[in-house]
């Protein structure tokens, strides 16, 4: 016979399997909230803002992981929560700003290229979840949605920071979102950076160099971080390239 504090321990664990951990799902919130905020904005024509609200949803969504990996707090729920939010911030959202923004008076060749993009971020976040368990970890497959994000972000954020007519780079924005949305289900190799242990010591100049790279930033906010995504979603296709190398050589 089932003692009755036995049945009420099992009861309360039971209701406890059931509830979520607020700590990293507070991160991807509000994450979600600057993906949503970036499309309102856009809606009202601020693409400025709109722009930084993408790359403020880009901060929020590498805090969350690494929250529930250091509080020990990971969870089906917020893994699932995650990749919704990122569809949203991403995917949905750089998409109907770049298009709101100049794609608009392209017609047809102007909404294809922003729903290319936003069915490559939709398939780059389900193909990353199936291969989640068996996927090499220093690498990405395919440039990561938030770095393609910012590729189009930092583009309007650069042209409306110079007071640039957006009708006057309407290819260049045509372009780059093509070129997001489709090096996004690529096959490119990217570095993950998930390799890197925070908690090892590092040469002083590395942190001479985190220091001037902030500095670079308040003096070039748009440009700067635009320009690092620029290099890296190159990178993929000269890691790749030297991968297939070593393999033909070996």
């Amino acid at each position: 016979m089932v003692d009755f504090k036995q049945e009420r321990a099992l009861a309360k664990n039971r209701i406890r399997r059931r509830g979520i951990y607020l700590l990293p799902n507070l991160f991807t919130t509000a994450a979600l909230f600057a993906g949503f905020y970036a499309i309102v904005q856009a809606m009202n024509g601020r693409f400025d803002q709109s722009a930084v609200a993408i790359f403020v949803a880009m901060v929020l969504d590498g805090l969350d992981g690494r929250v529930a990996r250091l509080t020990k707090t990971q969870s089906a729920f917020g893994a699932e929560y995650d990749s919704l939010s990122d569809m949203v911030s991403f995917g949905a959202a750089p998409a109907l700003v770049v298009y709101e923004w100049s794609l608009r008076s392209m017609g047809k060749l102007g909404w294809i290229a922003a729903f290319i993009y936003v069915a490559g971020a939709a398939l780059r976040l389900a193909r990353f979840n199936t291969m989640l368990e068996v996927a090499d970890k220093r690498y990405f497959q395919g440039l990561p949605s938030p770095s393609a994000a910012a590729l189009v972000a930092g583009f309007v954020w650069i042209i409306d920071d110079y007071a640039i007519d957006p009708e006057t780079v309407r290819w260049a924005a045509w372009a780059v979102t093509l070129f997001a949305g489709l090096t996004m289900v690529s096959n490119l190799k990217y570095y993950s950076f998930k390799t890197i242990n925070l908690r090892r010591s590092v040469p002083f100049a590395v942190v001479i160099l985190i220091v001037l790279f902030i500095v670079l930033i308040s003096y070039q906010p748009s440009v700067v971080p635009f320009a690092c995504f620029v290099v890296y979603a190159i990178s993929g296709f000269i890691w790749s390239g030297w991968l297939a190398l070593k393999r033909r050589r070996g």
